[in-house]
């Protein structure tokens, strides 16, 4: 049976009119980068529940949630809604294997995702441990329109951290910037263009590749790579190239 604790919204950041993250204390027991919990709320008399992945590391005091509003969606939707203070459900017990121990050894391990889908690798990045034994990382973060970049300046902070062994790079799909690759991740691994603004390349001897985002991503992509650089999807039976999440 699952075991629920009360959480309290110590922190509420809105980055746009869709997006904000808000920040809660709660009595968890300890999780591990990359992996979620569900948070709910009652209303009506029925209990509300969601996945989310945390952004914040395991090692932080509070925890942090990256979220987007979703018209139809009964919980986001009250969430934008919920002022500090307020109570919140939280599974006591965190799950999922989208986590570093699973990840085989490799070159560069690539770390790619659309929208809110960059919060378990920002969680992953800020812990730090697991991560000595690649010799290059990359984030790449793919949004629609570059205010929703909302982690950009911490992305920079832990760039500069990682001293050169961690690149970024971020694409934006619907408007242009010279800050930002434009289109969409298949696509821009299918021309090589990602490839060539990271200055790295995808090879099944070298690299591990990690998608969380978008399904519709991560199945085009992984269907790229499996087609085009004939890597194949991981299993701890059956180790591979690929380590997908779908993230709604």
């Amino acid at each position: 049976m699952t075991e629920w604790v009360k959480g309290e919204i110590i922190r509420i950041e809105k980055w746009t009119d869709k997006l904000f993250s808000i920040i809660i204390n709660a009595p968890i027991d300890p999780f591990i980068a990359g992996q979620f919990t569900k948070l709910a709320l009652d209303v009506d008399g029925q209990r509300i529940q969601r996945a989310y992945s945390y952004v914040n590391a395991p090692s932080s005091q509070n925890l942090e949630f990256y979220i987007v509003t979703v018209p139809i969606g009964k919980l986001s939707s009250t969430l934008t809604r919920v002022s500090l203070g307020a109570e919140i459900m939280l599974t006591k017990k965190s799950a999922g294997f989208f986590v570093l121990d699973e990840v085989p050894e490799c070159e560069t391990l690539w770390m790619l995702a659309t929208g809110t889908a960059i919060g378990p690798y920002l969680s992953i990045l800020q812990t730090g441990i697991g991560l000595e034994r690649f010799k290059n990382l990359v984030l790449v973060h793919a949004t629609r329109f570059t205010c929703d970049l909302s982690y950009l300046p911490l992305m920079t902070r832990l760039q500069e951290q990682y001293n050169g062994k961690l690149r970024i790079q971020t694409i934006v799909s619907r408007e242009i910037t010279s800050n930002a690759l434009s289109g969409r991740i298949p696509t821009l691994l299918q021309n090589n263009h990602l490839e060539a603004a990271i200055g790295l390349t995808i090879h099944p001897d070298t690299s591990h590749i990690m998608l969380c985002g978008n399904p519709q991503m991560v199945s085009c992509t992984q269907k790229l790579l499996q087609e085009q650089r004939k890597m194949r999807k991981h299993f701890r039976r059956k180790p591979g190239h690929i380590t997908s999440e779908n993230y709604w």
